[in-house]
């Protein structure tokens, strides 16, 4: 007998249906012995349309009843997954995060799990159910609701996967594993069998929407190793575990597509010590988090002055923007502008610690293609370039082509 944690995404549990089907696949891992911790996100849409619905009734909503409101979409699957394991004659009971011991900080929108106590889970396991918790979600010390930020599903399930000690922890998904990049979007795309922690952060970090760049970092520090399978079908998945030294064969392991970024440049801010930390600090407080940065000396001024110019994801956008109105009167910078009309393209790969050249080639592909890059970004086995929204899909093909063509 092992104990499995699964957890079934959005497009999983899109309509009745694809529930009744989650419930067939969880049914026959519960019925040849195994306990089963199921996690489960909103269905298909939910999440989006509760964001629409508070949008109409305040464009800045509290972020607290935000997270009271978008609970409520997790806590509908959960019954509804039950509800279907029973018709199946199979026991099945529904948590929400706080009653599976899933225990927050205080950061509505984006809370971090502090602990779990899993003891209620533990015992309804002992008594013979499969246990379905609300993905997402959790609950401060003082009782509040919080989120766990967009794909925070993914975190919920790893980090129950290791309070438990799970034997297995598999991540359902609509698509068969982790791709060489978006299949929509490049045709000849190829699923990899295996990929290291650091890849399947960086892409994940990157725009690769299989996973929550949060959940595979928790699962490296905590060594989880987890599949991403579909739950439409029963081919293997892609196995994400730790680094191998074969890895390192591999130059790029994938190419990821971001669109849901926004750039914004401060103009004009006088060329001071101390000035970036006081906008960043600033942004930080606010619990925005800032991608890539460049800063630049802005001509054509009187005074000594910088254009700075960072990313943040399109949903923090107008956040970003008041807590930057309320500094202007502060730093004397001359204005703002905010671009939503760009895409982040990255090359992932371990292998770029061994090999030199990759950046060259990333360069000489763009302009080969007639892409201009705006920002650049680099770590240790991650090379991202911002270009304007239009060209993001070309740039993802033309560099998995240099990078990965051959291969697939």
């Amino acid at each position: 007998m092992a104990l499995i944690v699964q957890k079934f995404g959005g497009t999983s549990v899109k309509d009745t249906n694809r529930i009744k089907n989650v419930a067939s696949r969880v049914g026959k891992y519960r019925l040849r012995g195994d306990q089963v911790v199921t996690v489960v996100s909103a269905m298909g849409g939910v999440t989006d349309n509760l964001i629409r619905l508070a949008s109409e009734i305040n464009p800045l909503p509290s972020e607290r009843e935000m997270d009271m409101l978008l609970s409520t979409g997790e806590q509908t699957t959960i019954a509804l997954l039950a509800m279907a394991l029973h018709s199946l004659d199979l026991p099945a009971v529904s948590l929400t995060g706080a009653q599976a011991g899933i225990v927050t900080d205080g950061v509505h929108s984006k809370a971090k799990i502090r602990n779990i106590t899993p003891k209620q889970v533990h015992a309804m396991l002992d008594e013979g159910n499969v246990v379905i918790v609300a993905g997402f979600q959790g609950q401060t010390t003082d009782g509040r609701i919080t989120t766990l930020g967009r794909g925070g599903s993914d975190l919920t399930a790893i980090a129950l996967a290791s309070a438990l000690k799970a034997d297995l922890c598999q991540i359902y998904t609509d698509v068969d594993g982790v791709y060489t990049a978006d299949p929509r979007i490049v045709p000849d795309a190829c699923k990899l069998d295996e990929i290291s922690y650091d890849e399947m952060l960086e892409m994940a970090a990157t725009g690769a929407k299989v996973m929550q760049s949060r959940s595979v970092e928790f699962a490296k520090k905590f060594n989880v190793k987890f599949e991403v399978r579909s739950s439409l079908n029963n081919n293997p998945g892609t196995i994400v575990t730790e680094e191998t030294d074969s890895m390192e064969a591999v130059v790029i392991r994938g190419v990821a597509l971001d669109k849901n970024q926004a750039k914004v440049t401060l103009v004009g801010v006088p060329d001071q010590p101390g000035m970036a930390a006081r906008v960043f600090s600033s942004l930080a407080k606010a619990a925005i988090n800032i991608d890539m940065i460049v800063q630049n000396i802005s001509h054509g001024t009187a005074t000594p002055a910088t254009d700075l110019s960072f990313t943040v994801d399109k949903p923090d956008l107008a956040k970003a923007r008041q807590v930057i109105g309320e500094l202007q009167s502060e730093i004397q910078f001359a204005e703002t502008i905010a671009d939503e009309d760009i895409a982040k393209v990255s090359v992932v790969g371990v292998g770029m610690r061994t090999h030199s050249g990759v950046a060259a080639q990333v360069f000489e592909m763009l302009g080969e293609n007639g892409i201009n890059i705006e920002m650049i970004s680099t770590s240790e086995i991650k090379i991202s370039v911002v270009v304007k929204g239009a060209k993001g899909e070309e740039a993802t093909r033309a560099l998995h082509t240099a990078f990965l063509g051959e291969e697939t």
